[in-house]
């Protein structure tokens, strides 16, 4: 499944969602496209997601708010783990994506 726009692109391939561009959707009903990427992806129960944004350059309160939930929602399945994959080279990934650690001591960070 993919979404493209011409300010952003997520896509799924295998366990791994990729995220690119600027996401600077308006309210969480307008992330919901993307939260059902996410959702297919966790109803069918890998042993693990990854979550690769390193070329999300924008992400808005909302998309974070995003991430959060999903991540609980990871959480609560004991037999799926989550990988998230950020860059220091976009400064708000440092920034925000320990918190999600937070949310899910055992989730797999790497900031590179």
């Amino acid at each position: 499944m993919e979404i493209k726009t011409n300010e952003y692109r997520v896509w799924s391939d295998g366990s791994t969602v990729y995220y690119e561009g600027t996401m600077r959707l308006s309210s969480p009903e307008d992330y919901a496209p993307i939260q059902a990427i996410m959702n297919e992806m966790l109803a069918a129960k890998p042993a693990r997601i990854d979550l690769d944004l390193t070329g999300l350059e924008f992400l808005n309160s909302s998309g974070i708010n995003l991430f959060a939930k999903f991540t609980i929602e990871v959480r609560k399945q004991a037999d799926v783990g989550l990988g998230v994959k950020g860059t220091t080279q976009i400064p708000w990934q440092s920034k925000s994506l320990p918190n999600l650690k937070k949310l899910f001591p055992a989730l797999d960070l790497q900031i590179v």
